[in-house]
């Protein structure tokens, strides 16, 4: 409420309130957590309607990606927790922003296992104009299966979002929503420099932050919205997997 009434974002770091005040950045501190909480906090973020988070980067320890990998249902065997560690700490090395959703597309390129993308953009045409309301055409690929829908919005990612719902649809699948949606661009870029789109969904009651880099700022959403679609139909797939050994037990 502070935020929107005064125009400006609530600080990363600021106390209680603030996106990171929760998030574990030290490996040591996951790994106390897994240990029946070594590093106790009497200040939970649970007393203020709040989740612990881990980081993912140069810091990060095995504890972190455990946790990490828990939240999305996907359990590794020792030698691949270490390769896809290692690569999480040259991408945080590197400066790359990693978030939990890109894990799945991580373990896909270390390990060399199936693909996750089981979505693809095939084609998307984004039309704006001056007291117009957006229109956008989206060309989907889900699971080798083609779908064209149109939408409309207010702005380009609004009708594309509005074409993405119809697909899902047609999957009877409920669109994740969009709790967050941030764009940072470098300062002292150039009107061709690539911008970060930054967008927190709610799935399942968990909040998870897909990120998407272009230099076109609509696209960097769409991409963003792209790594969201794969983690959900990548759970949905978890989820039926665990209720068919159930009922085959």
């Amino acid at each position: 409420m502070v935020a929107t009434f005064s125009g400006k974002r609530t600080a990363a770091n600021a106390p209680i309130v603030g996106e990171d005040v929760f998030t574990q950045t030290s490996g040591i501190h996951a790994d106390g957590d897994k240990k029946g909480r070594l590093y106790h906090n009497p200040i939970t973020p649970e007393r203020f309607g709040r989740r612990r988070g881990y980081a993912l980067g140069k810091m990060s320890g095995k504890a972190s990606l455990v946790k990490n990998l828990e939240a999305l249902g996907i359990q590794l065997v020792e030698e691949n927790l270490k390769k896809v560690l290692r690569r999480v700490v040259e991408l945080g090395d590197s400066k790359k922003t990693i978030t939990p959703a890109d894990l799945p597309f991580i373990i896909t390129d270390v390990l060399e296992t199936e693909d996750v993308q089981r979505i693809r953009l095939l084609g998307c045409s984004l039309t704006s104009g001056l007291h117009l309301k957006s229109v956008a055409t989206v060309r989907l690929e889900i699971d080798g299966h083609e779908y064209n829908e149109a939408g409309s919005g207010n702005g380009g990612y609004d009708a594309f979002m509005g074409a993405v719902r119809k697909i899902l649809r047609r999957r009877h699948v409920e669109c994740p929503e969009l709790v967050d949606y941030e764009i940072r661009i470098p300062r002292g870029g150039h009107t061709d420099a690539l911008t970060e789109a930054l967008i927190t969904w709610q799935i399942d009651g968990k909040r998870h932050q897909t990120v998407g880099v272009d230099s076109d700022q609509v696209m960097a959403a769409v991409n963003a919205t792209l790594k969201m679609l794969n983690l959900r139909f990548m759970q949905l797939k978890t989820r039926r997997s665990e209720i068919a050994e159930e009922s085959a037990a």
